[in-house]
């Protein structure tokens, strides 16, 4: 008898944790297959420390084949799923076309940065969702800072000494904390002339930094912005972006050549592209991580809108610790409806705390409800980080040790242009390279996505083991009681260790990697670089 084959699409915080149970409780006894674009999987809440030159890029990605052990790895980005046929269809790096077929399928593709209807954002900002993005980030400021202090025009040189950081969630706030410090170190080696110091706006229409986390670790995560000179501005955002400079919603310009935007997240494309039953953009499923009506689909992570058994009626937001805990009961319910793994069970879990990491040894936790600030926040802050990190704990621990001692290496090493980290992507976690593939877009009329949806009341998700009593394909379901969607503004934040918003319905298609025309005027040390 052959093997049951599963197929989990993506090896995000759900992705990774589902196959690394299924392939204990499994013990070869099925063929577990993960399509991802990258042979790695990315701990996303140190990405702000590889920006901020406090860790290598390699220390905060696992490697998929060294870790997964019994689990095949295919690379390539699925773009058309048919239920009926239980294929998966694919692009591989090389621009070649592929089919996996399952048995068993595990949507936990994650999601992207979520775009807002502001004139110039698309064109100037850039996010912070992936590897690529981090690494613009650091060579990019660190420009800006080594161009400034050569400037001879002193509105250039301020512009480029100021950046704006829009939302101020836990990625916003990270960023902000940790960049600052860098660009003040920067400064002290290359000061600007005419500028005491690197000018850093966090911007968010929300009332408070960290709106989604306890109000205590707020006030503390504000108070510390603010002693390093952060400008943090509430209830303020950005009205249009340009080269030169962000229009702010209270009418005043800011000269600036550096835009970050970390306003949030949205599922990956892929999620609407299934044609199931929605909830603000991701795929409805019963507690026991199983689509309606497909006893052989499972979704989790930010792909699925999970019900949250301990506040009836919502669900759970995008988290990485919901993530990784979904993961894990993927995993064991996928393999329980195969006879190979325990019992299915429901998905239920309460926050154990929150922890953000403000640089140097500052930082807000409240772990077990507890709140800390200053060097004992930091010390509980890190000691998660490497509790949770699935590998590279040493060297993580290696690298914050030779920083605390030695000075840090402010270089640029020009590896990843603007131009190859759109903000307009389904694709975060790689850049576009010249000549690249594209990835076909995702259309309602494909043909592998035959299921179509028909007119019937919504779909309502179904205590474990019970069968939806809808069919697959209906309209999206009405807005549950507290599963808020992320409201139009900054903040309602990301999909890591902090509870999120609820993302708006996910957007149209995106281009992945491919050759890509510039439209904006080349920045003078782009094209310098580039001539090199």
């Amino acid at each position: 008898m052959s093997r049951p084959r599963v197929v989990i699409v993506g090896a995000g915080f759900a992705g990774y944790r589902a196959a690394r149970t299924l392939a204990r409780l499994t013990r070869d006894r099925a063929d577990i297959t993960v399509l991802n674009p990258t042979d790695y999987f990315l701990y996303l809440p140190l990405l702000p420390q590889v920006a901020a030159g406090v860790l290598e890029a390699r220390r905060v990605t696992v490697s998929l084949p060294g870790t997964l052990r019994g689990v095949r790895l295919v690379l390539g980005e699925a773009d058309a799923v048919d239920l009926d046929a239980r294929t998966v269809r694919y692009v591989d790096p090389e621009g070649g076309a592929g089919t996996l077929g399952y048995d068993r399928l595990v949507l936990a593709v994650g999601s992207v940065n979520k775009l807002l209807p502001i004139p110039g954002v698309a064109e100037h900002a850039h996010g912070f969702r992936g590897l690529p993005e981090a690494l613009y980030l650091r060579d990019h400021v660190t420009r800006q800072v080594e161009l400034a202090a050569a400037e001879e025009d002193t509105k250039s040189r301020a512009a480029r000494c100021t950046f704006v950081v829009v939302g101020a969630g836990y990625t916003g706030t990270e960023v902000a904390a940790h960049l600052q410090m860098l660009t003040d170190r920067l400064a002290r080696r290359h000061p600007p002339p005419g500028v005491p110091r690197p000018r850093w706006l966090l911007l968010d229409v929300a009332p408070r930094v960290l709106p989604e986390l306890d109000e205590r670790l707020s006030r503390t995560a504000d108070r510390v912005l603010r002693a390093r000179g952060v400008d943090v501005r509430m209830g303020t955002s950005v009205k249009e972006a340009t080269r030169d400079g962000v229009l702010l919603t209270d009418g005043e310009f800011v000269p600036s050549r550096t835009l970050v935007w970390c306003v949030g997240v949205r599922p990956d494309p892929l999620v609407e592209a299934v044609r199931q039953p929605l909830e603000h953009g991701r795929l409805i499923v019963d507690p026991c991580l199983r689509m309606p009506g497909r006893t052989d689909v499972f979704a989790c992570g930010d792909a699925a809108a999970v019900p949250d058994l301990e506040r009836p009626g919502a669900f759970t937001p995008m988290t990485a610790q919901h993530a990784w805990r979904q993961g894990r009961v993927a995993g064991e319910n996928v393999a329980g409806s195969l006879g190979l793994g325990r019992r299915r069970r429901p998905y239920r879990h309460r926050d154990l705390g929150f922890a953000v990491d403000l640089g140097g040894v500052r930082a807000a936790a409240n772990p077990f409800g507890i709140p800390l600030s200053g060097p004992a926040a930091g010390a509980v802050t890190r000691g998660y980080h490497l509790a949770a990190l699935p590998g590279n704990r040493v060297r993580v621990t290696a690298d914050w040790l030779l920083d605390a001692v030695l000075p840090r290496q402010g270089v640029q090493l020009g590896l990843v242009r603007a131009w190859s980290v759109p903000l307009d992507t389904a694709s975060p976690e790689l850049a576009r390279v010249p000549g690249g593939p594209e990835r076909p877009a995702v259309q309602a009329g494909d043909e592998l996505m035959t299921h179509k949806p028909r007119p019937e009341e919504p779909v309502k998700p179904q205590p474990c083991g019970e069968p939806a009593k809808n069919q697959p394909g209906g309209e999206a379901a009405k807005n549950q009681p507290g599963g808020e969607p992320a409201k139009n503004q900054p903040g309602g934040e990301p999909a890591r260790n902090q509870p999120g918003g609820e993302p708006a319905g996910a957007g149209r298609d995106h281009p992945a990697p491919g050759p890509v025309k510039r439209t904006d005027p080349a920045d003078p040390a782009d094209r310098a670089n580039e001539s090199d």
